[in-house]
C-alpha cells in the first residue's frame, strides 16, 4: 500500500524543482541573474523541505 501523503510531498517537490530549473534556464536566456537566483532557492528549499518532511515521518528508503 502506498502512503499517500509521502507521494503528494514528492510530488509538490519535483513541481518546485521544475520551476525552479525553469527559471533559471529562463533567466539564463534572458541575462537575469535575479531570476536565476530564485531559481536556485526554489530548487534548493524544494529538497530540503521534502527531507524533513520524509525524515520527521520516519518513512524513506531502507
Amino acid at each position: 500500500m502506498t502512503d499517500r501523503p509521502v507521494l503528494l510531498a514528492a510530488f509538490a517537490a519535483t513541481l518546485g524543482v521544475l520551476l525552479g530549473v525553469a527559471s533559471v534556464v529562463a533567466g539564463g536566456a534572458d541575462d537575469s541573474p535575479g531570476l536565476q537566483g530564485i531559481g536556485v532557492l526554489l530548487v534548493v528549499g524544494s529538497v530540503a523541505l521534502l527531507v524533513r518532511y520524509v525524515r520527521r515521518r520516519g518513512t524513506g528508503p531502507s
